[in-house]
């Protein structure tokens, strides 16, 4: 069971393994650890990948199914950085989706979006404008890419851009698995002051082809909580926090009041992105610095 899961969704949480097989995290990463040996499969950051470096795409019906538990949460606490009257983009993506859902409840909202899956979910809001790009429909994500979807950003200016994507590491920042969708994707960044990425804690290390987003153009992540003893998930995080990325976590039971992890370095941002922007999330806005500090360290120990 394990196996064909990971096979047909190239990249698995041990928390959604443990799920669907029924039993404990435990177990799971005990039997991860077995097929691992044989070649079968390999470990990384809290879940499970094919073997061969790079993780392929999955299409949108695996994906609807994957840590739909912490794409929620997460969705709740991104909802919670979007305010009445702002103008933002919002990417392709299952993540993105659950945030469109929460956005409906923002009036005065305006949404640029290449989703045809975001554009649904706000479809019958009121006092939220949808705006769609031009483009050619790419079936297995519902989104809209090419060239007429980038030409039609061109000119382009909104507050905040969310994106999410199939792997995220301190070295090369977000990427994609698909050529066209990473293009979009870095045309929706060039039309916003702030960038927020959405990604669970499985894409936290995974590298795939496509370069969408570097690390130093990232303002903020929004993540979930890691699973225990993931060290090189929190090493990670503290890494992406070192260049300069807000962090927020949101807990996977839907809570929107998530931990904050703070930069403990800032670097400078370019462009209109210059200056410092506080970090909003649901719990603890005025904590002190040794708190904050506090909830790191704790990250690492898990």
């Amino acid at each position: 069971m394990i196996l064909e899961m990971v096979r047909a969704n190239g990249a698995v949480s041990l928390r959604e393994l443990a799920r669907v097989v029924q039993t404990s995290e435990v177990t799971v990463r005990r039997d991860v650890r077995a097929l691992e040996a044989e070649g079968l499969l390999d470990r990384r950051h809290g879940g499970a990948v094919l073997p061969g470096g790079f993780t392929r795409e999955s299409g949108f019906p695996q994906k609807s199914h994957l840590a739909t538990a912490e794409k929620t949460a997460i969705a709740d606490l991104a909802a919670g950085l979007v305010e009445e009257g702002e103008a933002i983009v919002v990417g392709a993506g299952t993540t993105t989706q659950e945030l469109a859902r929460r956005l409906a409840r923002v009036p005065g909202l305006t949404v640029v979006t290449n989703s045809l899956l975001v554009a649904q979910a706000l479809a019958h809001a009121n006092r939220v404008e949808v705006v769609m790009t031009g483009g050619t429909l790419r079936g297995s994500n519902y989104a809209l890419v090419g060239s007429g979807a980038e030409q039609s950003l061109q000119g382009l200016r909104v507050s905040k851009a969310f994106l999410s994507g199939s792997g995220l590491t301190a070295e090369r920042g977000l990427s994609t698995s698909n050529m066209l969708s990473a293009s979009v994707d870095r045309a929706l960044v060039q039309a916003a002051a702030e960038v927020v990425v959405l990604a669970d804690h499985t894409k936290l290390g995974t590298d795939t082809m496509f370069q969408t987003v570097p690390t130093d153009l990232i303002t903020r992540l929004v993540t979930d909580e890691l699973p225990a003893h993931d060290d090189r998930a929190a090493t990670e995080l503290q890494a992406l926090a070192d260049q300069g990325v807000q962090i927020a976590v949101a807990g996977a039971s839907g809570n929107p009041g998530g931990e904050q992890v703070p930069a403990t370095r800032r670097a400078p941002l370019p462009g209109p992105r210059r200056g410092h922007v506080a970090l909003r999330s649901g719990a603890g806005l005025g904590e002190s610095a040794a708190a904050e500090r506090g909830r790191v360290a704790d990250l690492r120990r898990r």
